[in-house]
């Protein structure tokens, strides 16, 4: 991309291997979602349709649900230990998720332990996923400056978006052309050992490594002075700034955009496609296929917008367009447009999806570096943990009492609470970082004295 043609050569490797190891995880992740339709069928008893619909909004929150618990443990290596460790580590963790996949036996074969050990290897692909694109992206945010940081940051979500769309085209090979599905998770294991040795070769950031020396110093000169027992005991000097608990929310608030978005584009109209349409599970896939192509273009021109127009910027103006979007949604479903119309309904929810993207490094510089990791990653997970059982158990059961204009009470106040943390973090971008005082420097400067 020409607008990344003035970082450096550590930089553009760096962004390189970033975005490969991103698109191998996300091919990995998404090969499962994508395939739900099929595997579900082979892993699950069959039931009627609304049962159907409960164990497919099952099988997609397994995958979440404990990302919270990885957020942290992520989050402690990668604010300890290194940014570095933590991406090799979960790409590692999903080779081996998907391995574990590759030979599990069916439901006909084992009953429902076969429900059991596919949702187990979910939350593995669900753990690992939770330090994989953040780090990545905490990773670039650290290495460059806007606004080439801007889109550079941005390229590993559309690096995902690709790698999304890969796994939808294995699926529909799978389903369409006799391909065996085991096989495609052995490529899916193969291609993320492949990202795990090419991330070897990325060096610690300069920020993480510039705070570990600080701390060093503060270690030594406290040590020196009789304090370090002090230091130990009060966590260290570091950790003492504070996050605003309004930062907090308006992160956790955008973070629980792209959960309704995807839940409503690949999930929600489902159902409307196979019993309204005639659709079998080969139309869905061939159906979501067609839609992550819309998806990766759409990723590939809001990352270059983010270079020419703010990203903040860009993430306002898609929640109101998106806001407007969620009022059709129930016309279309009732009226019954026709599948070509559904079509264009989820590739505009695409085009004008709210999430972070393309913001990613607006919104991770408002955090310290020393936190960083352990507070976006932490609420990343939070946001989706809470955001996908609420989206898809709360559109099932409302559509059962509202019909269509029900998913209304569910989309509508998520897309304002995302558009307050938009504009909270908007109001942040207006201070001047060289005007904030960073502790750890002040408390190196006041020892050293």
């Amino acid at each position: 991309m020409g607008i990344l043609s003035s970082l450096n050569r550590e930089q553009k490797e760096a962004v390189g291997l970033l975005q490969i190891g991103t698109f191998l995880e996300y091919f990995d992740l998404m090969l499962y979602v994508h395939m739900a339709v099929l595997l579900n069928e082979l892993f699950f008893p069959k039931t009627d349709p609304h049962t159907a619909s409960l164990i497919t909004a099952f099988a997609f929150c397994s995958t979440y649900v404990l990302r919270p618990f990885g957020a942290l443990i992520f989050g402690w290596i990668g604010d300890n230990i290194g940014r570095k460790s933590t991406v090799i580590i979960t790409t590692t963790m999903m080779a081996i998720s998907c391995m574990l996949m590759a030979n599990l036996p069916t439901y006909a074969q084992i009953g429902i332990s076969a429900a059991f050990l596919v949702t187990l290897c979910r939350i593995i692909q669900g753990l690992s996923s939770m330090g994989e694109i953040i780090g990545a992206q905490i990773y670039i945010t650290e290495i460059t400056k806007p606004p080439y940081g801007y889109p550079a940051v941005a390229a590993v979500s559309v690096a995902s978006s690709v790698g999304a769309m890969a796994a939808v085209g294995v699926a529909a090979l799978t389903t369409s052309f006799g391909f065996g599905w085991r096989c495609a998770f052995w490529i899916g294991a193969c291609v993320a050992v492949v990202g795990s040795i090419a991330r070897t070769r990325l060096r610690e950031t300069p920020e993480f490594v510039d705070i570990k020396l600080k701390l060093k110093i503060l270690a030594e000169q406290c040590k020196n002075k009789g304090k370090a027992e002090k230091l130990l005991r009060e966590g260290s000097i570091f950790w003492k700034e504070k996050i605003s608990n309004r930062t907090l929310l308006g992160y956790f608030f955008i973070q629980c955009g792209w959960s309704l978005t995807f839940y409503l584009v690949f999930i929600y109209f489902s159902p409307t496609l196979k019993n309204v349409y005639q659709y079998t599970p080969e139309n869905v896939i061939s159906h979501n296929f067609a839609l992550t192509l819309v998806q990766v273009i759409q990723a590939f021109v809001w990352c270059y917008l983010s270079f020419y127009v703010h990203p903040l910027k860009i993430l306002k103006t898609k929640s109101v367009i998106f806001l407007f979007l969620m009022l059709l949604v129930p016309l279309c479903l009732f009226v019954k447009t026709g599948v070509w119309f559904v079509f264009l309904l989820q590739s505009l929810i695409l085009v004008f999806h709210i999430g972070t993207f393309p913001a990613e490094y607006a919104i991770y510089n408002k955090f310290p570096v020393y936190k960083r990791f352990t507070a976006c990653s932490f609420f990343y997970a939070l946001g989706r943990a809470i955001t996908y059982p609420i989206v898809s158990f709360g559109t099932v059961y409302m559509a059962d009492f509202f019909g269509h204009c029900g998913i209304l009470l569910v989309t509508v106040p998520l897309a304002l609470s995302f558009l307050w943390g938009v504009r909270h973090f908007e109001k942040l971008e207006g201070l001047q970082p060289d005007t904030i005082s960073n502790p750890l420097d002040d408390a190196v400067s006041s020892h050293a004295a």
